[in-house]
């Protein structure tokens, strides 16, 4: 039982790319996992990998339950339209979402009012790090409640402890405020070498050991070259998590002019139907303005 006398059922509210991707790496490592989910179809995929228990009736009896969510409107319609949060006490909620610093700040405290502790505890990887349990996890939260989500949180990779509840959104934004920088750079250097007639197979390989390299180019840069967009971290999901870091620094009065024009290139291509596609489908809008100048040149 945990220490709030519930099952050690572990509990996984939505099962998208990232959260059914989590649910896996639970089941996979051995744990007892309810699911919920809108999506029935992301139910049942998880039903037949594993999972022990589906619905929301299942999940409000478990004694962790990890919430991966698109949205903070999503978050408030389980939690709250749904009821989930009330029925939860004496769980612990490790929340995963990538939310506002605000928006887990003001969950915990509703929370404690229904004797539930929160871990902020988004993490940073993809679905593939998951699987394989090598994720970062990081973890905003007081070291008791830490501690008690350690033994779940570590069977998803490293743990990294940055301070209290809102200091891991916080941190979260930060990270992918670099990350989708240096994806959208990386498009429109690699678009110029391109544009010079250089091998594309070529200079992928020669970058990769130069100075300008770097963990999105190596991860990205093979779905380029093979032009397959089709799964990984969508552009709708870089665009949101780009908005929300700049309403975080505007919060603050800090400027950030370089990820705000980061954040309109990915609202370019979000808006141009390639919201789905994985980030590095940036590139697209990329090569249509080259094929755009040489037809104007021609």
């Amino acid at each position: 039982m945990s220490g709030g006398g519930k099952p050690e059922t572990v509990g996984v509210v939505g099962l998208g790319a990232m959260g059914g991707a989590l649910a896996e790496r639970l089941i996979a490592a051995g744990e007892p996992v309810a699911v919920h989910d809108v999506d029935a179809d992301a139910v049942a995929r998880l039903r037949a990998r594993g999972a022990r228990a589906t619905g929301i009736d299942a999940v409000a009896d478990c004694g962790t339950v990890l919430t991966c969510l698109p949205t903070a409107a999503d978050l408030d319609s389980v939690l709250v339209g749904e009821g989930l949060l009330e029925r939860l006490g004496g769980a612990l909620l490790a929340e995963t979402s990538t939310v506002l610093p605000a928006t887990v700040r003001e969950l915990a405290a509703r929370a404690a009012e229904h004797r539930v502790e929160v871990v902020d505890c988004p993490v940073s990887g993809g679905p593939e790090e998951a699987r394989a349990g090598t994720l970062t996890v990081l973890a905003g939260a007081d070291g008791g409640a830490l501690e008690r989500a350690r033994p779940v949180l570590e069977r998803l990779g490293r743990v990294e402890h940055v301070g209290r509840v809102g200091d891991g959104k916080a941190i979260k934004l930060v990270n992918n405020a670099m990350s989708m920088g240096n994806v959208v750079v990386a498009m429109e250097a690699f678009m110029i070498g391109v544009a010079h007639g250089l091998d594309r197979e070529r200079m992928v390989e020669v970058l990769g050991r130069s100075g300008g390299r770097s963990h999105h180019f190596a991860k990205r840069m093979p779905r380029v070259l093979a032009d397959d967009f089709e799964s990984g971290f969508a552009i709708r999901l870089g665009e949101k998590d780009l908005r929300l870091v700049l309403e975080a620094a505007h919060a603050v009065d800090c400027p950030v002019p370089v990820a705000a024009c980061v954040h309109q290139l990915l609202e370019i291509a979000r808006a141009t139907g390639l919201a789905d596609l994985d980030v590095a489908a940036v590139v697209k809008l990329y090569e249509g303005w080259a094929a755009g100048d040489s037809a104007q040149e021609g």
